[in-house]
């Protein structure tokens, strides 16, 4: 168990041992757009085809990512299979947070996305007021790494917000709603290459992801006649989660023979 206090913070020679979170790096941001895809179909797939029901999917979902995320937290460093699960979990809890707002509770996506907007505002004002960083390369105490979850839920409840907005409210479609936020990414990631903010541009990348994934998840689900590909909800899912299992498992085999190779010297 992780006895370390809520605010201690290690000297700079430990902060790689101690680090709970993975490098950016291109296997990064796929998992995460594949997870994020995954939120989106799952959610589907099992409150729709499975025959769970949105409320039983619902309990099961938001019980699984507490035992998840207590699991994570408890982490002594960075591991892969407790990190991306937690991350999936994630994904498909913040799009059934949005959808129970908007097919249960009616409240118009005009209204939720700007909420989330200032909700994950207001997380990122506290995380820097209280830890004086935003930066995932310093999560590295249990306090930083719960705002980190935190922000983690609400840009994935964001992200569908707004993808939503756009693809059917707006009535941009999914084929549009690829393009575009693949497009934003895209403009995000040169900004970051040209100087810009590190921290800010990561943000703003991680936000997009996930509108972007989820349209691609309903461009892939969705059936022709409604602008789809009629791949269905269990077989995006299920060939998804295959490839995320696969890159964790990479993930898995780097991290631990990185591990290995001081103590072989």
């Amino acid at each position: 168990m992780n006895t370390l206090p809520m605010d201690w913070a290690p000297d700079d020679d430990l902060r790689d041992a101690l680090i709970k979170v993975p490098a950016i790096t291109l296997s990064f941001w796929i998992i995460k757009i594949l997870s994020t895809t995954v939120g989106e179909t799952a959610a589907d797939f099992l409150a729709i085809n499975a025959g769970w029901g949105q409320n039983t999917t619902r309990l099961v979902m938001a019980a699984l990512l507490a035992t998840a995320l207590v699991t994570q937290v408890r982490m002594r460093r960075y591991t892969p299979w407790s990190y991306w699960l937690s991350v999936v979990l994630v994904s498909i809890v913040g799009t059934q947070i949005t959808d129970l707002l908007t097919d249960s509770l009616g409240v118009s996506l005009y209204v939720s996305t700007p909420v989330f907007a200032v909700a994950l505002a207001v997380i990122f004002a506290a995380w820097h007021k209280v830890e004086h960083t935003l930066s995932i390369h310093d999560i590295v105490s249990r306090r930083r790494e719960l705002f980190y979850w935190a922000a983690i839920l609400c840009t994935f409840s964001l992200g569908t917000a707004a993808g939503d907005l756009a693809t059917e409210a707006l009535g941009m479609g999914f084929n549009n709603g690829v393009l575009i936020f693949g497009a934003l990414i895209m403009v995000t990631y040169i900004s970051f290459r040209l100087g810009g903010n590190a921290v800010l541009t990561f943000w703003i990348g991680y936000i997009l992801t996930r509108p972007f994934g989820a349209s691609l998840g309903d461009l892939l689900t969705q059936a022709k006649g409604d602008g789809g590909l009629g791949m269905g909800t269990m077989w995006t899912s299920a060939m998804f989660l295959a490839i995320i299992i696969l890159l964790v498992a990479v993930e898995t085999y780097v991290v631990s023979n990185h591990r290995s190779q001081p103590a072989a010297q």
